[in-house]
């Protein structure tokens, strides 16, 4: 007889291996249990129950209610409670947990088992009728909520009219009388919502829990967290059940919510808050500011004191900041659960660190446990100090609150998160603006550059989420209030209208009416993050490069730990505005030199061949085509355009002395640098109306008649690149020509010079050998003239998909290869990336058709096979070739793995980009020394 599938796991029977199947919650659970932490007893539904519960349409997999049932009996003999008993009845929460932190995103009931008869025996029992009553109202409440889906409004509506009652108008407040008439208008609100009276028979309120919180996993919430975070909707969330115990039982008991660390800025401090007399969605949902969990060592010196020792041994056993839940009933401590803590970047790198400095933790560790999103978060910007120094002055600043979450926002205030959500999608930054968030409220988190809100502390489900997205938070900012139906809040008289722009400052606290500009973070005030990558360089077998156009790019990404320069655009430095013009010149001009060129060729050729008059003859036309004005002029703006060029080399050779640059030769069409067609029929026909410039006129015109002669259907396919080279006399030979005079001259000087110069779009090994023998002809005579000669490579980009499968044939010539997978992404795909993104790709990401985005994430599978086969044959031909990659996938984590998988030699980002690229490339190498 096959043995029955296992769904339900007491505590004692799991550990913190088992987070896959029991959560990261029950697993932990399950750890402290077995650790003889005080534990609350109960047990874990599996997550491969929650996946089987979807795949039978939302019905329990067949066995798993009986062991519920069994595992509730184990619990009644554990705690000498019994389930649904009048006398001595035992309560439980039934609670989510996925294998990672999510939190707020999935729901949780609290005080399951209470109804008529059982609130009478928690209150004989407890002596505390007041304690019963609030506990059954907040059943009521959280039950309608969270299973029937009623809106909370309705439900704190009600118990904000019975607060206002109160002299203190807090939950505290409420009287016992005050208590039994909310529990009698919660159940009238039921009825008349639900159409049936609440349900009174415990098993029936354990299993409705159990059913919303697994239909919770693919809550909007929970999916909008998953997919903002890359976490996969397959994994299903565990369910746990465990006894309540309750911090609302008077004031000697509390709840609260601590971390070992400062998740905000890594200190090693305990942090968090606390409230007496209170359960725990009171600390996390902010609907009362709590303490500062320092403040309990006066309140219950002793918890305290035991709570310190449990904390610094639980970071010590899991070697990692951990964020714990815990109650006190009546003076005796509970820790209800421990989990990996979330926190900032700068956190992250400060925890990391110190961590590694105080032996609990390996370098190796050190750099696996920061992210490079984390590290790309560091380097976001700040508040310019002089202009919020000026802000305070001109009367902006209006509040100060907690410092939830650092970081600084601008943005227009919104009310309400669908609101934030929708103002964020039309392209305006948001500030989401809330008395308190709720899990609800996470769409418009994601969307919002940072949060606001009026209640709640460091440890609110505000403070929390925020801290998780690397978001600025200031939070229980008290001084506002908060107006929702006017979309309004008011400070001291002045009102900010929903629309109207504010400033918050997370690591102050600090809110501003208006915009605050911002400045850059100084990489080198990073002190711990450039510590880690010091380390991280150690790991890494991917060299990391940039993609720098100008000198001052190239100095950032060199601060950064760039080791070169993979792509320097050379295409960019024709669109400066002083040098725009002799480019426009030198294309409209191109046309009527090419036919000189053509026939000057001939004639050449023809010379070989001829003698006597004839070969005067030839002579003399050579000698006049040579004198044709429009030829002269575009070889004059050619000559002017070189030293514009040799300057901007020099300044990058200088920037990156030692290191090598790659310098790529004009790629673009160049109808790019011409106005467009549009702009231009527009000037002729409004000219043609006017009819008082004839001469504009006339060169309107011309220029339109170039425009429309170059006219390409796909110029992405067209004319560019090497073909520009090939086809454009003299360009690519005067960009060489300036980038030897450029080494030449700077190596005189003492600069350690390493150019490679790169031709783009090469398809056939012969448009390789056509430029590359005519410019390095051209480098050499350039070295001879300035007297002295400089290590160089000519190479080429590998962008389209006949190079790759024929990269064999084009290494015979080219010294280096580098990867454009911007264009081998668009050429394989047959799709042009600037038409899809917006009319098909996000979609077919949405729709799963795709798993990412191509253009962002490399594509392994298609893309990655030809780069794979590139780099097979060109070290075939070639051995120990250097081969890199300088697309904007250079820069990606999941495309920087792959790069170190098939053996590149270097990675290139944006200068910004460098230390993620670091960070990466080490974490790559160590998951390939552990076998991941």
């Amino acid at each position: 007889m096959a043995k029955e599938k296992k769904w339900v796991y007491l505590f004692s029977e799991g550990n913190r291996d088992m987070r896959n199947l029991l959560g990261g919650k029950g697993a932990n659970v399950a750890e402290m249990t077995n650790a003889g932490l005080p534990v609350p007893p109960g047990f874990t539904i599996t997550t491969e129950a929650c996946n089987e519960y979807f795949r039978l349409d939302g019905k329990f997999p067949e066995g798993m209610w009986e062991q519920v049932l069994a595992a509730l009996k184990v619990v009644e003999q554990q705690t000498g409670k019994k389930f649904g008993d009048p006398e001595n009845p035992l309560l439980v929460s039934v609670r989510s947990g996925a294998r990672v932190s999510m939190p707020g995103m999935m729901d949780t009931v609290l005080n399951v088992g209470l109804n008529e008869d059982t609130l009478q025996g928690i209150a004989k029992l407890t002596n505390n009728e007041r304690f019963a009553y609030d506990a059954y109202r907040r059943l009521i409440q959280m039950f309608g909520k969270i299973v029937k889906e009623i809106e909370a409004e309705k439900f704190e509506h009600i118990l904000h009219t019975y607060k206002e009652k109160t002299e203190g108008k807090k939950d505290t407040d409420l009287t016992v009388d005050l208590l039994k008439d909310i529990v009698q208008d919660f159940k009238a609100l039921y009825k008349e919502e639900i159409g049936e009276d609440f349900p009174t028979e415990p098993l029936k309120q354990l299993r409705q829990a159990a059913e919303a919180v697994f239909d919770s996993w693919f809550g909007k919430r929970a999916v909008d967290y998953r997919n903002f975070h890359k976490i996969s909707h397959d994994w299903g969330t565990a369910i746990n059940v465990q006894t309540m115990v309750y911090g609302n039982m008077g004031f000697d008991s509390a709840t609260g919510v601590a971390f070992t660390r400062n998740p905000a800025t890594g200190e090693k401090k305990l942090y968090g808050e606390y409230l007496l007399n209170a359960q725990g969605e009171d600390v996390v949902a902010g609907v009362r500011t709590p303490v500062k969990i320092a403040h309990l060592g006066d309140e219950m010196p002793e918890v305290f004191e035991q709570f310190v020792k449990i904390t610094k041994m639980l970071e010590e056993h899991y070697r990692d900041v951990q964020d714990v839940e815990f109650t006190v009933e009546r003076g005796k401590l509970w820790m209800l659960q421990t989990r990996t803590g979330k926190r900032t970047a700068k956190a992250a790198a400060t925890i990391a660190v110190d961590m590694v400095h105080e032996g609990l933790i390996s370098k190796e560790e050190a750099v696996m446990r920061v992210t490079p999103e984390q590290v790309d978060q560091l380097l976001h910007p700040i508040f310019d100090p002089e202009a919020k120094a000026k802000a305070h002055e001109s009367g902006s600043y209006l509040a100060k609150g907690l410092n939830a979450s650092p970081g600084a926002a601008t943005g227009v205030a919104v009310f309400d998160a669908t609101r934030a959500e929708e103002v964020a999608e039309g392209g305006q930054d948001v500030i989401l603006v809330r008395p308190e968030t709720s899990p609800d409220d996470v769409h418009g988190m994601l969307a919002a550059q940072g949060i606001l809100t009026q209640h709640g502390g460091a440890t609110s489900h505000a403070a929390v989420v925020a801290r998780g997205l690397n978001k600025p938070c200031v939070a229980g900012c008290e001084a506002l209030s908060i107006d929702l139906d006017a979309r309004q809040l008011t400070v001291q008289g002045q009102v900010v209208k929903e629309g109207n722009d504010i400033s918050i400052d997370g690591t102050t606290g600090e809110v501003f009416v208006g915009q605050i500009p911002t400045v850059e973070v100084m990489y080198r005030e990073q002190t711990e993050m450039i510590e880690l990558l010091g380390w991280a360089d150690k790991f890494r077998r991917l060299g990391v490069w940039t993609n720098a156009d100008y000198p001052r790019d190239a100095a950032r990404a060199r601060e950064f730990g760039a080791e070169g320069i993979g792509l320097c655009r050379t295409e960019h430095m024709f669109f400066e505005e002083d040098r725009r013009p002799t480019v426009v010149r030198m294309v409209l001009l191109s046309k009527e030199t090419n036919n000189v060129e053509d026939r000057i060729q001939r004639l050449e050729a023809d010379l070989e061949k001829a003698s006597g008059k004839k070969a005067d003859e030839i002579r003399a036309e050579i000698a006049e085509l040579k004198k044709n004005e429009a030829r002269n002029e575009y070889f004059a703006a050619m000559d002017e355009l070189l030293p514009f060029q040799r300057e901007d080399f020099e300044g990058i050779f200088e920037a990156m002395d030692g290191l090598p640059v790659i310098i790529r030769l004009i790629d673009p069409p160049m109808h790019e640098f011409l106005p467009s067609r549009e702009e231009l029929i527009r000037e002729v026909t409004e000219l043609r109306c006017q009819g008082d410039d004839p001469k504009l006129l006339e060169e309107k015109e011309k220029m339109l008649r170039t425009v429309e002669a170059m006219d390409e259907v796909n110029p992405m396919l067209g004319l560019r690149g090497c073909r520009a080279g090939i086809m454009y006399r003299g360009l690519t030979a005067m960009q060489v020509r300036a980038i030897f005079q450029a080494a030449c001259r700077m190596a005189q000087k003492g600069v350690d010079v390493h150019p490679e110069v790169m031709i783009p779009l090469v398809s056939h090994v012969n448009e390789m050998k056509n430029e590359k023998v005519a410019l390095e002809k051209v480098a050499k005579q350039v070295m001879e003239e300035e007297g002295i000669e400089v290590d160089y490579k000519f190479g080429t980009m590998i962008e389209v998909p006949r190079a790759a499968l024929t990269a064999d044939q084009i290494a015979e010539l080219a010294q280096f290869f580098s990867f454009g997978t911007n264009d081998l992404t668009q050429m394989t795909y047959g799709i042009s990336r600037d038409d899809a993104e917006g009319k098909f790709l996000l979609a077919y990401v949405d729709k799963k058709i795709l798993p990412s985005n191509p253009f962002q994430v490399l594509d392994r599978e298609g893309v990655g096979k030809l780069m794979k086969t590139t780099v097979e044959l060109g070290r075939k031909t070639r051995p120990g070739m250097s081969i890199g990659i300088c697309g904007e996938h250079g820069g990606e984590p999941s495309s920087i793995e792959f790069c170190h998988m098939i053996g590149l030699d270097y990675v290139s980002c944006s200068p910004y980009r460098v230390p993620i690229a670091r960070l990466a490339a080490a974490q790559a190498a160590i998951r390939e020394k552990q076998g991941k």
